[in-house]
């Protein structure tokens, strides 16, 4: 785990104009390719069947505005508003020479939100090394004294408990293996089990291997559908669970579960994909993503050192 100074100075090092340039051609191909794709289902709106023919095309293109919303969360800023006016729009405008007010940006915001999920989910992911751990994490959307007044979730975010208490919003669940790589990630409402999305074939479908989860994953019936597909689950045991018969490298691999929880640290504190001033669900949608493809674009991650041993030594549990 590195200290917050260390990691500071690695996330400004990021901010180079040849790494800048380096994710916008990775984004601007992916998007060319993305929009063809939609032209030839037909799912692209063209410019003739459009009601208001009088509205001209947005100066800045879907790739300027992922590449923004990933510096934003690379930087060391906490107001976006900050960031794009004095940043994006004085300091780095020679590489993005057709900006937009701030208002007009948070309105572009919202016709991205499909192509960037896509772009972190094929691009920027890594890979299932057959050592992975599991993990939700809680978004509060607001204070619990206001939810009775918040209105810009209503009816998407839920009330949930977790080992923090009570809380109004979403739940982030992340999949990562030992290098401290994302392989998947889901968002739920909060009042979601965190055993449901390993339910789900997709969420699951590119794991192998062991898969390291905390006592909330504990169950008969999920263990049984993972080790079909071939997942091993290891949880530890509640204090009311009879014991057993565990493999050394199992109990070894469940005192390494602290690199999730530095991820999901990560991503709160310096990636600072939880807030509670969004106006609208696709904008949530977009800073959740910019985090997360920031965490994927460091340099740096927390990860462990493990050599595969194959032990046949049992220990009770």
């Amino acid at each position: 785990i590195y200290s917050a100074e260390l990691q500071t100075n690695t996330i400004i090092a990021m901010l180079t104009e040849d790494k800048i340039t380096e994710i916008f051609v990775m984004a601007d191909e992916f998007c060319k390719v993305f929009n063809v794709m939609l032209c030839r289902r037909g799912l692209s709106e063209s410019r003739k069947d459009r009601k208001r023919e009088y509205h001209r095309d947005c100066r800045m293109s879907q790739a300027e505005i992922m590449v923004i919303m990933i510096m934003f969360h690379s930087s060391n800023h906490k107001c976006l508003k900050h960031f794009y006016v004095n940043e994006i729009c004085v300091r780095y405008r020679h590489l993005f020479p057709q900006t937009v007010s701030y208002n007009r940006f948070t309105e572009l915001e919202k016709s991205v939100v499909v192509q960037f999920v896509i772009f972190v989910k094929k691009c920027l992911l890594g890979k299932c090394t057959g050592i992975s751990f599991v993990d939700s994490t809680l978004l509060r959307v607001c204070r619990n004294q206001r939810i009775h007044m918040h209105k810009v979730f209503k009816g998407l975010a839920q009330r949930g408990k977790c080992s923090l208490g009570w809380f109004y919003g979403f739940k982030l669940h992340l999949i990562c293996n030992d290098r401290g790589e994302i392989l998947n990630f889901m968002i739920t409402p909060g009042d979601i089990d965190d055993r449901e999305p390993l339910k789900i074939k997709s969420f699951v479908e590119f794991i192998y291997g062991k898969l390291v989860g905390d006592k909330g994953y504990i169950g008969k019936d999920l263990f049984s559908k993972l080790f079909i597909d071939g997942i091993q689950l290891i949880t530890k045991l509640k204090n009311n669970m009879k014991g057993g018969i565990r493999s050394m490298y199992d109990r070894i691999l469940l005192r390494k579960r602290a690199i999730i929880e530095t991820i999901n640290d990560e991503l709160k504190n310096i990636a600072q994909i939880e807030h509670s001033r969004h106006r609208s669900f696709p904008n949530f949608v977009v800073n959740l993503i910019g985090g997360i493809a920031a965490y994927c674009l460091f340099p740096k991650k927390p990860m462990i050192n493990l050599e595969r041993v194959y032990d046949n030594q049992l220990t009770l549990f």
